[in-house]
Parts: structure tokens; sequence; C-alpha cells
């Protein structure tokens, strides 16, 4: 490890060696240098971590250190872990499956360097996902889309209706961890969005918009230790979504009691009584419509029966009758 580099990039891991592979090029590919890399190896197997670094050259090898975890301790105990066993005066969490452009820790660091945002404990970028699969040892990208493209800037506000970023996207100044803690260990899964949330209620995050410098890697179809916990952990992030909710509102309680609270939820049940009635209306318009559309279907049939069968019906009949008068 080098000591006094400016960042600590931490990258957890567990038996993704193909991942681990790309993401260990990514980092070293980056324009900014000035870093120290933390790979936490939570219970994967350690020949394989140990093979990839063994690879690189020695001076990258110098700016690495490797923590192997005889047992899975979780995402946000790795994540502590590493950020532990740093001295940076920046952090990100880089994920063995995700990556970056060339330029994310260029442009992160200067904008965090800037006097102008020293109020500003950290920022985030525009970030895009990239949807991939493993086929026969390769991964493929199958198609990408902009993660919130409507997103202009990082607020709290927004921040509480659900996550706006992702570990890969966010670089933050170390000394957040003394002004609000560590990453929540007791949480399997959603910790990195119960962090922003405690970030954004002590400072201000930044945002650079603009081209994705951040890129989400998502495979929906991969199942085992190469899938990704927002698709094979479904029902456990909605659980600890509602868990962080209750233990903050809790607190909120303990310190300002019921008031704004009850005040609050009167107004919203007054909201949702009128959407209800707003559905209840939009349904018995719309079994209204059914029934009128039923109606001039069935009026079509009588027209097309009337006017093209019947008719043609007709026609013989008149013919045979003018002709028997001639007759």
């Amino acid at each position: 490890m080098s000591h006094g580099a400016r960042v600590t990039i931490v990258t957890r891991t567990k038996n993704r060696p193909i991942f681990l592979a790309r993401a260990l090029d990514d980092i070293f590919g980056q324009s900014f240098q000035d870093f120290e890399l933390v790979i936490v190896n939570d219970g994967g197997i350690p020949a394989d971590v140990d093979h990839l670094t063994s690879q690189r050259s020695e001076a990258e090898r110098n700016r690495i250190t490797t923590l192997h975890h005889a047992e899975s301790v979780g995402m946000e105990a790795a994540s502590n872990a590493g950020v532990k066993a740093g001295s940076g005066e920046f952090v990100v969490i880089h994920d063995d499956d995700d990556f970056w452009a060339p330029d994310f820790l260029a442009q992160t660091v200067a904008y965090l360097d800037d006097p102008s945002h020293a109020a500003e404990t950290g920022v985030m970028v525009r970030t895009e996902i990239v949807i991939e699969e493993l086929v026969n040892g390769r991964i493929e990208p199958i198609r990408r889309e902009i993660f919130w493209a409507n997103m202009r800037q990082i607020t709290l506000a927004d921040m509480l209706k659900i996550n706006r970023a992702v570990p890969i996207s966010f670089l933050y100044r170390r000394s957040l961890h003394d002004a609000v803690g560590y990453y929540n260990e007791a949480l399997p899964v959603v910790g990195d969005w119960e962090f922003h949330l405690r970030v954004l209620s002590h400072s201000r995050v930044g945002f650079l918009d603009g081209e994705p410098l951040a890129f989400w890697s998502q495979r929906p179809e991969s199942a085992g230790h190469d899938g990704n916990s927002i698709f094979q952990k479904a029902a456990e992030h909605a659980h600890y979504d509602a868990l962080v909710r209750d233990h903050h509102l809790r607190e909120g309680v303990a310190q300002n009691g019921f008031g704004p609270l009850l005040y609050l939820t009167q107004v919203l049940a007054g909201q949702e009584e009128l959407i209800l009635a707003q559905q209840r209306r939009l349904d018995e318009t719309t079994a209204k419509l059914d029934h009128i559309l039923d109606r001039l279907d069935a009026l079509n049939q009588t027209v097309v029966t009337r006017t093209s069968v019947g008719e043609f019906l007709k026609k013989p009949m008149l013919l045979a009758k003018k002709l028997g008068g001639r007759a």
C-alpha cells in the first residue's frame, strides 16, 4: 500500500474473478493516479484474487492492499473494513462488477478541490446502467440506459423517496465518517441508501452532469455469485427499505413528538382519498365507454348484415320478380 495517496478506492468482491479482472484494468486505467486500492475479498476464494493482483505491475501491486475474510461479513461491513484500511483524503466504493469513464477520478477530485465546493462533502456523477450477461466466460453488453436521466442535482428530498445513486458514482471526503458514522453493518441490503440519507441530512453533495462517468452493471438473468442483489434479493430490499424508514421515523418522533406527523398523515390521507375517488370515477367512465363501444360494435354488425348479406339476398329476389312480371 502506498501511504499518502489522496483517494482510497475500496473494491468489494467474492468469487467473481472475471469481473474483478475488468475492475482492476478500469481502476489502473484512470487518468488520475494518486490513489490506493483496498480489495476486500468477502468470503471468496483467496487464490483467485491473489492470482489477479499478482499479474499487475510491481508499481501497481505496491498500491494494493488485499483483505481476505474467511467468511462473508456482508457488504457494509466489507465497505467499513476497506475504508478503515486506507488513509486517503477521499473515499469511493468501486464494486468488482462496476466501472468508470477514464476521467472519473480526475473530474470528481477536481470538483471537490475547487474552493467554491468546499461546503460539499462529496460529489455524485451522471451514471449509466449497463445490462450485461456472461457468455462463455466473456462479459457481453446487451443494452444501456441512463440512471435517473432527469436528475440535475442531489437533494435529501429526492433521496427520501428512493435511492438516487449507487456507490460507483459517489466520491466523498473521508471526514464524512467522523460526522455521520460508517456504513450500517446491520443492513444486508440498502446500506448505501441509508448512508446517503445520513450524508445528505448533514451536508450538501454536488452533482456532475453531462456524459456518464460511472457505469452500473446489471445482470437480470444471472444467478449465484454473478447476479445482482437488486434482482436476487428484491424482497429483502423492500423489507429493509421499510425498516430504515421506520427507524428514522421513530427517531424523529422521539425528538419532535407526533404533532407534525399527525398533521402530515392527515393531509396525505386526504390526498389518498382524492386519488381513490378519481380512480373510481375513471373506472366508471371506462365501464361506460366499454358499454358504448359494445353497442357500437353491435350496431356495426347489424349494419354490415343488412347492407351486405341482406342486400345480396334481396337483389336476386327483386330480379326474379321483374322477370316474372315481364313473362
